[in-house]
């Protein structure tokens, strides 16, 4: 028998996702594709209006955010396409679906932001030794149309956040108004003191507003790609609930991982006495993951003492 096997004692659909499996529960509502077209157009309009009156004015911080919201435009497409491809249905050759694309979407969109924010960076340096003239009211101007284009595209996110990449757009974007309102703010010091070094600090302090907010994700896309455990849960936590059941003597071959940005799996092997009813203990288990940690995609092996002194899966080394 495969180590990986499930008993005779309860079988594949004792994990039961009852109603919840995989692609049963839609993560991304399909009202949200007019969130994502409006918020795209909406950006794009201000990418364009960023780089023709940035080269006008003279302004390094109107272009840098110009190149921030292009990296917002990048990320609402790709976030759109990965929503897309989350709602596809399994196939033969991927029996998980597409889930994994939001993966591959942010890890994209982080590496394409940091490297934006290097060029930026590089050019206001340069900006500060030999700084130029700057058409502040221009700047302002259409530094408040990125505030309302900002603004605008994160309430259109605002109700989902039950739905961990549609909560990070709203975040996202609402966060982008908050950079725009720096550089207003600072074409008006420009207006108020003629202090043409604000202009390439604005700048700055928008990289750094950039890679403090990229760096998280970067970090938490590579987690997932590595089939790390997401975030917000605690393996600590999972084991202990897991070890806490009634009858159960020892949890082994635990692994949680991301089958997206929004949901996760769990694998484990319980140990439990050598009578018992191992189909309600599942029952029971996979209700309780998904309520306490959100794991609605949950995998339970259960092995009786016998049994597991033999399991090849028993080490924790093992994987």
């Amino acid at each position: 028998m495969s180590a990986h096997s499930h008993g005779d004692d309860h079988d594949h659909d004792g994990h039961g996702h009852n109603g919840h499996g995989h692609h049963g529960h839609d993560h991304t509502p399909k009202s949200f594709g007019t969130a994502f077209a409006v918020g795209t157009a909406l950006n794009l309009g201000l990418v364009i209006a960023q780089v023709i009156y940035g080269l006008a004015a003279n302004s390094v911080a109107l272009l840098a955010d110009a190149a921030h919201n292009f990296g917002d435009v990048l990320a609402l497409l790709l976030a759109w396409g990965a929503a897309w491809l989350g709602r596809q249905s399994p196939s033969a050759r991927r029996t998980y679906g597409w889930g994994r694309s939001s993966i591959l979407a942010a890890l994209i969109n982080a590496v394409v932001l940091l490297v934006s924010a290097g060029a930026i960076a590089v050019e206001a340096l340069y900006r500060l030794q030999e700084p130029g003239p700057v058409g502040g009211m221009t700047v302002i101007a259409v530094g408040v149309a990125g505030i309302a284009v900002n603004g605008i595209t994160a309430y259109l996110f605002s109700r989902g956040h039950d739905d961990l990449n549609i909560r990070a757009a709203f975040l996202h974007m609402a966060y982008d108004a908050a950079v725009s309102l720096g550089v207003v703010l600072a074409a008006g010091g420009i207006l108020l003191t003629g202090w043409l070094w604000l202009d390439p600090l604005a700048s700055l302090v928008i990289v750094a507003v950039i890679i403090l907010g990229t760096w998280g994700t970067l970090r938490d896309a590579v987690n997932l790609a590595m089939d790390g455990v997401p975030p917000r849960v605690a393996h600590r936590d999972v084991q202990a609930y897991l070890q806490g059941l009634p009858d159960v003597i020892e949890v082994h071959d635990l692994h949680i991982w991301g089958l997206s940005t929004s949901q996760i799996a769990l694998t484990a092997h319980l140990v439990r006495a050598e009578t018992g009813d191992d189909q309600a203990m599942i029952q029971a288990a996979v209700q309780g993951l998904k309520q306490k940690f959100a794991i609605d995609h949950a995998t339970l092996q259960v092995e009786t003492v016998s049994s597991a002194e033999i399991c090849a899966l028993r080490p924790a080394h093992v994987v």
